[in-house]
């Protein structure tokens, strides 16, 4: 029988440390031909109100050194909220964010587990930053400027601490002074002073690391303050649904190499904060490569005083719910507290064989 497994159930069973090597496993076996995964698929229509758009997301994927495949699925409401520069001009309506994954067993084809994805979705965010950093980052890295104070940033800043126990201090900025002083209160780390920001120059100054973890449309701060040496991550991405871009083109011309998650997601999902610095040969695609590589050893990239690495965390795909949740699961399997779905509500015949 297929269990549910609730947010707390989430946090209670996977740690961050945890969630990174699955992060890890899961890219590599990408890159090596052994998981398998699609670009997200998105889409918006229309509704009876003309003010309210619906909103999919459907990730699918499947990690072998795990034995599970998942399908990630979500369905909101969204509402127009205006043109403000830099600001979201859809949000949820309710607010909710209707989203389950689906666990299956890769040997029986069986549902294993139904997962309330809600906080799972923020942590492999910061996870996949985290393995990606655990590979490139100086070893003795000090300083983590972070853009952001929600969900994502508060992942991303924990991944980046937990892969580099020497980040003494992180500067965090947004453009409200009360989000920052609540990250700061939230946001309790081992040995890490945490200081909020009044300026994007202070983030970006003398921070080894840098993170931009926003919900913004517009890029966060100048590229023309970068300094080599320093590694640059960004999170929000543009697809055929939203354009979003948290760094400006000149970032992406001074960075020595990029890095993303998926390149096919990048052409599938029509990605134009890469995609047009590319076609404007502010970029060479030959200086892209994708996060497995890096796993597989296919490619070494590392932080050093000579060259500027970009981070693009650019897309969800399904083998990570995949490889987190199979963690979650074998810790929960058996339980005799679980919540449990009759096999046969889910089971149905083969009709190919009639």
């Amino acid at each position: 029988m297929a269990i549910i497994i609730t947010d707390e159930d989430v946090k209670k069973n996977l740690s961050m440390r945890e969630c990174i090597e699955a992060m890890r496993v899961a890219f590599r076996d990408y890159a090596l031909g052994k998981a398998k995964t699609l670009p997200r698929a998105r889409y918006r229509s229309e509704t009876p109100d003309p003010s309210r758009e619906y909103f999919a997301n459907v990730h699918i994927g499947a990690v072998p050194s795990y034995g599970m495949a998942c399908v990630r699925a979500g369905s909101q409401l969204l509402l127009k909220t205006g043109d403000t520069p830099g600001r979201k001009i859809l949000s949820n309506f309710d607010p909710v964010n209707w989203t389950v994954i689906i666990l299956y067993d890769l040997a029986t084809a069986e549902p294993l587990a139904f997962i309330h994805e809600s906080y799972l979705s923020g942590f492999r965010v910061g996870a996949t930053t985290g393995a990606a950093m655990d590979s490139i980052a100086r070893d003795e890295v000090e300083v983590l400027g972070v853009f952001g104070t929600g969900r994502q940033a508060r992942a991303n800043c924990e991944a980046i601490c937990c892969v580099r126990p020497s980040i003494k201090r992180v500067k965090v900025f947004s453009p409200n002074a009360e989000h920052r002083a609540t990250f700061v209160n939230n946001v309790t780390l081992e040995n890490v002073e945490v200081i909020p920001v009044e300026t994007p120059k202070e983030v970006v100054k003398d921070s080894e690391i840098i993170c931009c973890a926003t919900n913004t449309t517009q890029p966060v701060f100048d590229g023309n303050l970068l300094e080599k040496g320093q590694v640059v991550i960004s999170i929000a991405n543009s697809d055929v649904t939203a354009k979003r871009h948290e760094v400006d083109e000149t970032t992406f011309a001074q960075a020595d190499a990029i890095i993303v998650n998926d390149w096919q997601s990048v052409e599938t999902n029509q990605q134009t904060e890469l995609l047009s610095p590319i076609s404007k040969q502010l970029v060479d695609k030959n200086s892209v490569y994708e996060l497995g590589n890096l796993f597989a050893g296919k490619v070494k990239l590392s932080q050093n005083d000579d060259r500027i690495i970009y981070y693009k965390n650019n897309t969800g795909l399904g083998m990570q719910f995949a490889a987190a949740g199979a963690i979650i699961y074998e810790k929960m399997k058996g339980n005799k507290t679980n919540r449990e779905i009759p096999r046969d509500w889910l089971a149905s015949e083969d009709y190919s064989q009639s």
